[in-house]
Order: C-alpha cells, then structure tokens, then sequence
C-alpha cells in the first residue's frame, strides 16, 4: 500500500478507535519527513463511492507532509462539518484518497485553466475562498469556478475575484 494512504488509514482508525494521534512515525518515505506542501485527505464509501470527508490545506502548516497527512485525515474523519463523525463500524467500507499540492499560481486567463489538471482556488479581498481540488468529475472551467464560489459564499457579479491553480500528486 501507498506510504500516503497507510499513514492516513493508520491515523484515522487509531484516532477513531481510541481517541489518540498516531504517534510521529520514522520509518516513512523521505519525501514525507523532509517537504513541506496542503495536503487534502478525501474520504469515500467503498459501497457506493459517495463522499465521506475532506478536509485539507492548500498550504502547508506542518513541519512536513506526514504530520499534514496526519491532522488533516483526523480533520476529514471526524471534523467536516458535512458530516457526523466517522465511526469505527464504517472504517472497512472506508477509501482513502490523499492529494498532495503544488503551491499555487496567479491565474492570468481562465483559459488557463483545466478541470482535469488542476485544482482552483478562487479568493476574495476580504479573505473568502472556496477552493475546488482537480479531476473530481467536473467537466468545465466555469462550473470548477462556480463551485469554488458557492463554497465560498462568493458572488462572482458582486465581488472582485482572484483566481489561483495548482496541481496534486494524487494517492490512491
């Protein structure tokens, strides 16, 4: 299994069945331990790959990836306001999906931009944003800003928009 997913799924049953974080772990991958980078843990139903949790960063607020992996899966696990907490009875229908993200980028043109390649995070000057990650299904650009805007409570004719693209190295 992916060292990515491992860790999340070792984090979220741990936490889920006892209450605790994992402890730091040593025997990761290098890239883990050394880089910093947003991490987005999505959670889906094996049964029926419906949408089960996401939680994640656009940028890094750990000392490394591995510690992002960690809070952000106990985040999608148990604090998406979407839904209740997961419970330890759901953890064998559970998949893991982790997205690791490159730092994002100005966008100039909307052009620019593709559903299928990158992830895009529309802001406002007083600090909303809505963030929407790639290859998730959605087909056009302008419904990719459409959702980033709905999430966050944006206005696309009433408020100044910027736009930022950035791509993940997806685990699965």
């Amino acid at each position: 299994m992916d060292a990515y997913i491992q860790l999340a799924k070792q984090t979220i049953e741990q936490y889920v069945k006892t209450g605790e974080k994992i402890k730091p772990l040593t025997d990761l991958p290098k890239e883990l331990l050394e880089k910093k980078a947003g991490v987005f843990v999505s959670l889906h139903k094996k049964s029926d790959h419906s949408l089960r949790g996401c939680i994640g960063t656009f940028l890094a607020t750990q000392e490394n990836i591995a510690t992002e992996i960690i809070e952000n899966s106990i985040s999608s696990a148990t604090r998406d306001p979407r839904f209740m907490p997961l419970t330890e009875k759901e953890l064998a229908d559970l998949e893991i999906n982790v997205d690791v993200l490159s730092e994002p980028t100005p966008v100039k043109d909307v052009k620019d931009l593709d559903p299928k390649k990158y992830g895009v995070i529309v802001k406002t000057t007083d600090g909303r944003t809505g963030l929407l990650l790639p290859d998730i299904g959605v087909e056009t650009v302008n419904e990719q800003i459409s959702i980033c805007c709905q999430k966050g409570r944006i206005s696309p004719s009433h408020d100044k928009l910027m736009i930022f693209k950035f791509t993940v190295e997806r685990h699965k």
